[in-house]
């Protein structure tokens, strides 16, 4: 072999080795690195479920019974009947008795002065005081059913006085309060009273129920 092959070729040999490593180093791409976020697994979500307790609407408390009053035996105003009886005359009066007579239909005790007023106009509006209650109260006076008291009215004469100070006025009749009873009775009896409530006097008068 010549010997200037013989150099040569070591040296071509060197180069395409170079050439060859070269060639690997640049002809090749490393992969890229995976990007990719690992998925997170997330478990499903609890549902809770959530029982609203349905509260029926509070009751509202009964309420407590009206007491009723009790039942004493007195006679009250649904339980009778009202007349005035026959008059007498004397001394510038008229005297006639109240009579009371039970409707109902069991006894019923009526004892001391009925309240006894004089009333006018459409609404039963009241003329004058009250009667004066004369004398003492007296006993208790049972009524069975149909049984009549009485008590006694006195009806002063309105003209006796002076007309300025009584201030007549024409009547319909009278308003009674049986003893211990608040619900009136009506009684017709057309009349004359004095309005005024400062005549010298009394226009009316009654005393305590008795027998009749």
């Amino acid at each position: 072999m010549d010997m200037k092959l013989s150099r040569l070729f070591p040296v071509v040999a060197a180069s395409a080795g170079v050439l060859a490593l070269s060639a690997c180093g640049s002809g090749g791409t490393t992969p890229a690195a995976s990007s990719s976020t690992p998925s997170v697994s997330t478990s499903p979500t609890a549902t809770t479920t959530v029982t609203t307790a349905t509260s029926s609407p509070a009751s509202t408390p009964a309420a407590p019974p009206v007491a009723q009053p009790a039942d004493n035996g007195l006679c009250k105003s649904g339980d009778v009947k009202l007349s005035l009886g026959r008059g007498d005359a004397g001394a510038g009066s008229v005297f006639k008795p109240l009579l009371i007579t039970n409707s109902s239909a069991k006894p019923c005790t009526i004892q001391g002065f009925p309240g006894v007023s004089y009333v006018a106009g459409s609404d039963g509006h009241q003329v004058g005081k009250d009667a004066f209650r004369e004398g003492t109260k007296g006993n208790a006076v049972k009524l069975n059913p149909g049984q009549t008291a009485a008590a006694d009215i006195q009806f002063v004469n309105v003209q006796n006085f002076d007309p300025g100070t009584c201030q007549p006025t024409a009547v319909k009749g009278l308003r009674i309060y049986l003893p211990q009873e608040t619900a009136s009775n009506f009684v017709p009896s057309d009349g004359t009273g004095c309005a005024s409530t400062k005549i010298p006097g009394n226009q009316l008068a009654v005393k305590t129920v008795h027998p009749a």
